[in-house]
């Protein structure tokens, strides 16, 4: 009941925020329909003048270290080169996106030959872009999650290991490059103009490295998997030595399960839906 309140609530504001700015979308009419849930935190919205995305700022997507301002900010640095959506509108707590027409990848085409080889060459296109003025510091991450987890669930060895990922320095970059951070099949749309990423609410300046373990760690993908797929971005052009980028990434993936662990129990602790506590159960120490 409370989530459709707030829904409520979101829904009238987003559609003053409409008749405020788009007085041509007013006249034309439009209709607002909820993405994803009822939490109201995204909203599309249909109109003869054209069909749009609208995103909230919500207080718990600020805890899990969504930023509206720099998703707003990086897809207006990228729009040219056609990788996200198009910004409209960023007045806070909303941003409003072009919304694209494509088809969102199912898991076993994401995991396809064919799809790993377009994924390489968009991310390869993206990591050769110039940089935001955003840098990821995983460290003040897990720091902001710390205080958002059920502490009833520590465990000794887990604090040990929050104490080690905080006290020992990450990786030394290989190659700092805008990265994307939460490529799956739901964020990767089949498109006229070939594959699209949407949700860069994650987006920032980090070792490329980085991006391509969250991708094998996010994905589960088997050894043999993460070689193909390092060994295909490398031919797209992405670093020049396959051996060292292995190293890098392999480097790179304590750091990113230990993230996805974290992130696993602050959503946990914030819904109380139990597939959270499922997928951070083989991660926890």
């Amino acid at each position: 009941m409370q989530s459709r309140i707030s829904a409520e609530i979101l829904q009238a504001e987003l559609q003053q925020l409409i008749e405020q700015h788009y007085p041509a979308v007013k006249t034309a009419g439009f209709r607002l329909l909820p993405v994803a849930g009822l939490t109201g935190e995204s909203w599309r919205i249909s109109s003869p003048a054209g069909e749009f995305l609208a995103r909230h700022q919500s207080a718990q997507r600020q805890v899990s270290g969504a930023d509206r301002q720099r998703e707003a900010a990086i897809l207006r640095h990228i729009a040219r080169h056609k990788l996200g959506p198009c910004v409209r509108l960023y007045s806070p707590p909303w941003l409003i996106v072009d919304w694209i027409v494509g088809t969102p990848l199912d898991d076993q085409a994401f995991g396809a030959a064919s799809v790993r080889k377009s994924l390489c060459q968009r991310l390869v296109q993206l990591h050769q872009l110039p940089l935001s003025g955003y840098r990821l510091d995983l460290q003040q991450q897990f720091a902001r999650y710390w205080h958002h987890i059920d502490r009833r669930r520590l465990t000794p060895h887990w604090l040990r290991l929050h104490q080690k990922m905080l006290s020992q320095a990450p990786p030394s970059p290989l190659k700092l490059a805008l990265v994307h951070m939460d490529i799956h099949a739901g964020n990767v749309l089949n498109t006229p103009e070939g594959l699209r990423l949407i949700d860069w609410e994650y987006a920032a300046n980090a070792d490329i490295a980085l991006e391509l373990a969250a991708i094998i760690c996010g994905n589960g993908w088997d050894h043999h998997q993460q070689n193909a797929f390092i060994g295909e971005y490398v031919n797209a052009g992405g670093y020049h030595n396959l051996a060292v980028l292995q190293q890098q990434v392999n480097r790179w993936i304590p750091w990113v399960n230990y993230l996805m662990l974290m992130w696993f129990e602050v959503r946990w602790q914030q819904t109380g839906e139990s597939q959270y506590s499922e997928w951070a159960r083989p991660l926890r120490p």
